[in-house]
Parts: C-alpha cells; sequence; structure tokens
C-alpha cells in the first residue's frame, strides 16, 4: 500500500476522457489521488477517509435515463467536492437544479469573467481563457448555489453552495487549454480541502524500498523481465535498491530490438547497478518461427508463446525464486478493471512481462502499479538511470515485428535498424526528442521506383510516424518542421542501402493507431 499521509483526492469518473489527466494534476501538486466508478457507495467513500472528491466530465447527459450518477448521499458527507463539467451538472441536478441543452453550445477556447475571486477562483484574472466542451449546462440555480464565474453564453461558469463545500466548473482546468488550470486545483486542494502535500517521489521511493524488502525477506529472490522501457528498468533498478544481489533480471533477445538496445541494458544494468542480469540470445528461434509470417496479430502470438518459452528457461536456473516483479503502471490496473475505477474502465487486460502465465508459480511484485507513466519516470530520474533510458519512447512488446509490416527477414530487420537510429538521431539533434511522445520508421511491404545514379531502383518504402499524446488513448500526429524531415529523408535514402523513398504519416488516433501494426 502506499503511504500518503493520509491525505487522499478521490476522482469519480463519469467516462471523461480526461480522467487520467485530473489524477495527474492533483498528484502534481503534491496529493495523492485514485479514479473509482461514479457509483461507489457513500459508506465505502467514507471509510476511505478522502480529503476531498472530485467529480469528472463525461460525455453523456445528465437528464438521459442510463446517465451514470453517484450516490446522492456522497453530498452530505461533507468532504469537499469539485465537479468538472459533467461533474458539475451532476452534482447540481441532484440539488435541485434544472439542466438541459444549452441555446449555444461551447466548444473550445472561450472567455469566463469572474463574478467572485476569491476561494475555488481565488489568486485568478478577472477575466481568463479556459477550454469548455460542453452542450448541457445548468439552467437555473436555487438559492443555495451562488454564481462564480460567468461566459457570454453560459451564465454559471462556475458556482458553489452557500451551506456545503461544493464547488462546480463547466470549464475543463485539467487541459492545458487552460493556462490558469493549475491554481483552480491548488486552491480546491490547499485552501478548501487543506491539504498539505506530503505526496512526494522521494518519499515513494523510501516507502516501497522498505515494503519490498520486508516482503521479500532475507533468502528469496526476484525475478525481473527486462524489456529495455522505462517501466522495466525503474522496476528493477527500485527492487535493485531493496534487495540487492537477489534480484534477478532477465532479458531477453530475441532479434527485434531496436539498434543498441541489448548494449544499453547491459551496460547499465550491468555496469552502473551491477544487477545479476541474465541476457537470453533467442534471436534465432524468434526469427524461424517468424519466417514467412505477415499477418500481424500472428506475429503477435507466435512473440508472446516463444517469450514465454525463453523465460521459462531463463527462470529455472535461478534458485529460490518465489517472487515475480512487473512493470504494472497505475493507468494498467484501472483498464484491466482491477481498480475501484474498474467497473466503468474494463478495456483490455495487460500482461507486463510478456504475457507471463498464472501457472509460472510466482507472487507478483508490482512496485509501480498506483504510479503514472510521469511519476515512473520522475522515480527513474532519482534513482539515477540514465535520462535516455528514462526518457525513451514507448516501444512496443512484440518489438520491430510489427514495425516491419510483412514478412520478416534479418534484412529487412537490419534496413529498419537503420532508418530508425537515423530518424532518433536527427529528432534528437533538433532538440524534439522530449517535445514529441512516439517518433519512429517503419518499413513498408511496398516497393518503390526510383533513380539513383542515372540508374533505375526498385526498392523498400520507409514510413516515418511521429505523434504528440498526453495518454495514449489519442494522439495527433506531429508537425516535424520541413527541414528536419528533408534531412531524415535525405539521410535515409544515401546511408541506408534497399530504402529509396520516404513518406510521413499524418494520421490521428482515432481513426489510425500509433503503431501500423
Amino acid at each position: 500500500m502506499v503511504d500518503t499521509q493520509g491525505e487522499l483526492i478521490l476522482i469519480l469518473d463519469f467516462g471523461s476522457q480526461y480522467a487520467q489527466l485530473i489524477a495527474r494534476r492533483v498528484r502534481e501538486n503534491g496529493v495523492y489521488s485514485i479514479l473509482a466508478r461514479p457509483n461507489l457507495p457513500a459508506e465505502e467513500i467514507r471509510r476511505l477517509h478522502p480529503k476531498g472528491l472530485i467529480f469528472t466530465g463525461g460525455p453523456a447527459s445528465v437528464y438521459e435515463p442510463n446517465a451514470p450518477r453517484c450516490d446522492p448521499a456522497v453530498l452530505e458527507l461533507g468532504v469537499p467536492i469539485l465537479g468538472i463539467c459533467y461533474g458539475m451538472q451532476i452534482a447540481c441536478q441532484l440539488l435541485g437544479c434544472r439542466i438541459d441543452q444549452a441555446e449555444n453550445r461551447e466548444y473550445g477556447r472561450a472567455k469566463v469573467d469572474i463574478l467572485q475571486a476569491d476561494g475555488l477562483l481565488a489568486h485568478l484574472p478577472s477575466s481568463m481563457p479556459v477550454w469548455m466542451s460542453h452542450g448541457d449546462q445548468v439552467r437555473d440555480l436555487h438559492d443555495d448555489l451562488v454564481a462564480l464565474a460567468t461566459t457570454p453564453t453560459c451564465p454559471f461558469a462556475a458556482v458553489r453552495h452557500k451551506r456545503y463545500p461544493l464547488y462546480g466548473v463547466q470549464f475543463h482546468p485539467e487541459v492545458t487549454h487552460t493556462p490558469h488550470g493549475n491554481q483552480v486545483f491548488a486552491n480546491f486542494l490547499y485552501d478548501i480541502c487543506h491539504c498539505s502535500g506530503q505526496w512526494q517521489m522521494g518519499s515513494f521511493i523510501e516507502q516501497t524500498v522498505e515494503q519490498v524488502a520486508g516482503r521479500v525477506g532475507t533468502s528469496d529472490r526476484v525475478i525481473c523481465g527486462l524489456s529495455g522501457g522505462v517501466d522495466s528498468a525503474v522496476v528493477a533498478a527500485l527492487l535493485g535498491k531493496a534487495i540487492g544481489d537477489r534480484l534477478a533480471c532477465i532479458f531477453v533477445d530475441n532479434g527485434l530490438l531496436r539498434k543498441n538496445e541489448r548494449q544499453l541494458v547491459e551496460s547499465t544494468f550491468l555496469e552502473h547497478f551491477h544487477v545479476d542480469l541474465r541476457v537470453v540470445d533467442a534471436a534465432d528461434q524468434f526469427l524461424s518461427r517468424l519466417a514467412g509470417v505477415d499477418d500481424p496479430q500472428e506475429k503477435r502470438r507466435i512473440i508472446g508463446h516463444e517469450f514465454i518459452a525463453a523465460f521459462k528457461g531463463a527462470a529455472k536456473t535461478i534458485p529460490n525464486a518465489r517472487f515475480l516483479a512487473q512493470g504494472t503502471l497505475y493507468p494498467d490496473v484501472i483498464e484491466s478493471g482491477k481498480a475501484l475505477a474498474g467497473e466503468a474502465a474494463n478495456i483490455k487486460l495487460h500482461h507486463n512481462v510478456g504475457g507471463l502465465p498464472a501457472e509460472l508459480g510466482f507472487e507478483l511484485i508490482e512496485p509501480l502499479r498506483m504510479l503514472l507513466k510521469d511519476e515512473v519516470r520522475q522515480v527513474g530520474t532519482l534513482l539515477g538511470l540514465p535520462e535516455k533510458m528514462v526518457w525513451r519512447h514507448p516501444f512496443p512488446g512484440p518489438g520491430l515485428a510489427v514495425r516491419c509490416l510483412g514478412a520478416i527477414t534479418r534484412q529487412r530487420l537490419d534496413i529498419l535498424r537503420d532508418a530508425d537510429e537515423i530518424v532518433l538521431e536527427e529528432l534528437t539533434a533538433a532538440g524534439l526528442y522530449r517535445k514529441t511522445s512516439q517518433v519512429f520508421a517503419v518499413l513498408l511491404p511496398v516497393r518503390s521506383v526510383g533513380v539513383m545514379g542515372d540508374g533505375r531502383t526498385y526498392e523498400n518504402v520507409c514510413a516515418i510516424r511521429a505523434v504528440e499524446t498526453s495518454d495514449f488513448m489519442t494522439a495527433d500526429w506531429s508537425r516535424l518542421p520541413y527541414e528536419l524531415l528533408a534531412v531524415m529523408s535525405s539521410r535515409i535514402i544515401n546511408e541506408v542501402r534497399g530504402i529509396n523513398r520516404v513518406v510521413y504519416d499524418i494520421s490521428s488516433k482515432p481513426p489510425a493507431t500509433i503503431e501500423w501494426e
């Protein structure tokens, strides 16, 4: 369990696409937060002793028959409440206000004028830009509610209750398009909920190290599957600090890694952290099983099966191995339906170490299961992991198999690695690596005619994919400078034998996905 110094903000999620972003904003202000389903009973909320509640937005209309609702008794708990968009509307509806379709919908940027610059809206400009996303609005306020802010088309852009510690905003303070939104959260957390801000990553590391050491004891060992990504790397570094040489890491080289990835993992964990690292050289068995396979789902199935076999073989060589450490994060827990928010967000199952089955017989250790991605990076930095590992862009579990479209061969993988390395080198040189979320090369199952040295060529096409996103659930394509794209294209065509054409992917997610397979 996470020690939060008794400070918890419970976020009732009514289906908002920004729910995790709200949790992130609260935690950035030094207060621990978790998501919960909207209909969590008031008595269960009382037992959690939250310092405050936040009602999120959502896609429904509160007057629809099957719209998500909360337990009305929540309003009687005496716990401060902040309702955002739909969350404000449902709270006002429970108090007897009328909510229906607005005469003028508000989507995008708007300007609010503050009527009462204290409490929730203290320390803010009298007029400020905000992000709106609603087609409904509160139509009337009874005597117990007071308007705090307004827009030309939304007379109740923010409200408070005269007796209950209940506040609502029709705009979205959690998004970056509301520049002063963080001040709204700070006002709610510190001036209204009276939090002291004890949620810090340094304290988390100390608590986790102590908890893991106590659970593992002095004779058992822990196995951690390293993938080269930040999550498993942070888990390994954290457990190494907790139990030292009783941690054994297994890194499976499946022949589908990025260029020099194996060397980076070996140098980091053997030379820097002095971890017991077992490298399984399984490239031949993976590539032989994948020969001639072009269906992406079949690729994933084969890779998952072979990974389990390779991992099991290595694990048998480690005596007294009782525990398996995984890099499960809080979004994984939510999407797997294992959190308080499970009923509202049962999206997919996550198996963070290559789909390792329960019958392996290990007890699970998941030290990051309550952290968001940004917090994991903070932990990695505090533990001394190299910056290039902490801030690495996400990499798919099946590796380059799903970026090398069509049938996989060693030659095509080598071509892809060289092209990908150039893309990342130039992105880093331009100072844009940390400003983009995921950038990579894709080798297409297409060849095109070209001209090189007055001669005809018929070679592969390479696509460059670059996206920006806060949660990877939705993403927009990055507007990389033309000059940068020109350098990437020129270098790839001139330096990578086998490619004579480079294209740029300008698709957003949805309707496309970030990866091509």
